[in-house]
């Protein structure tokens, strides 16, 4: 029996976790180099973890999903390494602790590949995936339970571990949200209501999903959190909109963002707060500290281990992004939002190739997740949105974010590989089923 041989997106992919992880070794040692001018003794065990690591889950693609795209591990791979060595750079203890989360993450996306062997087993648990998303929305607001961080009660300890479960909550939500929307697909984008002479959409079918939606954001605004909640929007609206084409929709969802702004800034005093923050900066608070910071990095960064990074408050987490800015200037930050760019690409194309309507729209909803939360906390640091503390995917300090985000990229695998697979067979069918040319016969007297 002949051995198979590997895919050759899994070779591609291998050579890119290499290539990615000997970027990443590199930066670690200049960090090193410009903090303690000399080269990190665990440098071997470093490189060592790195690459066994991302081998692990390398190995896991080969298993259970050899057709999967190429570039969506690697990507993650290689901002997760930078976010640590950032993370190192600042104090050794928050650095550590995401090393910890970065291998629970690697064995969630193992899990998630052996579990979810068919997208569609999905669909099947939509409202059990939606029981799950309001009991991880609603524990924070139990009492000794939940916690309270900066404002927002978004934390669950149980013992020394504590995490947001609103991260897990999101992409409940997110596979609730396509496999109701697929349903409903045609109720939603075809007039069927009759009102006088006229074809209108039936607004019935909306009701269910706005009373979860509404639900999910008064338990956020119990909650005091605007990021989490603006992310949730977003996520609903975008979902809507792919479903059924229509721009009236988008006008809706206007209406209700600009209602429901306008509510949470009377009613919620975080949102006040951040607004205000936002408009009206106070010269030592913490974003003119990031501001300053960026600025001082310039085009090409004070250099790693160079920067006074530690005097940006929240900068393992929150304005992680800022120490990029401030050690690899210009030049570095525009690395990594093409990184995620290259990244929400790839969920793109996961989501072109799906085999199926409900993988569509999921893997459009997972890759909304990821572009937007970028999008809202890079923003926020250069003010063009108001900071909603909304980490950074893969790079920023946080355990469960981390965790859900590999758990993110693994469903996105597990469609891509259902596609590209079917991509393939439609080919060879194609092949088979095509009529073989015809000789030319010789005319007689020619």
């Amino acid at each position: 029996m002949r051995a198979r041989r590997p895919k050759p997106k899994r070779r591609t992919e291998l050579g890119l976790l290499v290539f990615g992880s000997l970027i990443v070794v590199a930066t670690y040692v200049l960090a090193s180099v410009g903090t303690t001018s000399k080269i990190p003794a665990n440098l071997g065990p470093f490189l060592g973890v790195m690459l066994g690591l991302a081998l692990v889950a390398h190995v896991a693609n080969r298993v259970y999903a050899p057709d999967a795209n190429a570039v969506l591990l690697p990507i993650a791979t290689l901002l997760n390494g930078l976010g640590y060595v950032m993370l190192a750079r600042i104090a050794q203890h928050w650095a550590q602790a995401q090393a910890g989360w970065t291998a629970v993450g690697v064995g969630a996306y193992v899990v998630t590949l052996a579990v979810v062997r068919r997208s569609r087993d999905l669909d099947r648990y939509r409202y059990l995936l939606l029981l799950v998303a309001v009991v991880l929305m609603l524990s924070p607001l139990i009492p000794h339970l939940g916690q309270n961080h900066n404002g927002a009660r978004l934390w669950v300890g149980v013992g020394p571990i504590n995490g947001q479960p609103i991260e897990l909550a999101k992409l409940a939500l997110c596979i609730f949200f396509a496999s109701y929307f697929v349903e409903k697909r045609e109720l939603l984008s075809v007039p069927t209501l009759r009102v006088g002479n006229r074809l209108m959409l039936d607004p019935r079918p909306l009701v269910p999903i706005l009373v979860a939606w509404g639900f999910t954001m008064l338990v956020l605004g119990g909650e005091d959190d605007i990021g989490f909640a603006l992310l949730i929007f977003v996520l609903f609206m975008a979902m809507l909109w792919l479903t059924s084409g229509r721009w009236n929709y988008l006008a809706l969802g206007a209406v209700l963002f600009v209602a429901g702004a306008f509510a949470a800034d009377r009613l919620f005093s975080q949102v006040n707060v951040r607004v205000s923050e936002w408009l009206h900066p106070q010269p030592t608070g913490q974003i003119m500290a990031g501001l300053y910071g960026m600025g001082t990095g310039g085009l090409l960064g004070t250099g790693l281990g160079f920067g006074d990074v530690r005097v940006i408050p929240e900068v393992h987490s929150d304005y992680i992004f800022t120490a990029f800015g401030t050690e690899m200037g210009l030049l570095g930050t525009a690395s990594i939002l093409f990184a995620f760019m290259l990244l929400i690409g790839a969920g793109l194309r996961t989501a072109q190739t799906a085999r199926s309507e409900f993988a569509q729209m999921v893997a459009a909803g997972l890759t909304v997740i990821l572009g937007f939360q970028a999008l809202f906390i890079m923003a926020g640091i250069v003010r063009l949105l108001p900071l909603t503390g909304i980490t950074l995917p893969f790079m920023a300090y946080g355990g469960s974010s981390l965790v859900a985000n590999y758990v993110l990229i693994a469903l996105l695998m597990r469609i891509s590989d259902e596609g590209e697979r079917a991509i393939v067979v439609d080919q060879a069918t194609a092949q088979r089923v095509a009529p073989a040319p015809v000789a030319a016969v010789p005319v007689a007297g020619r």
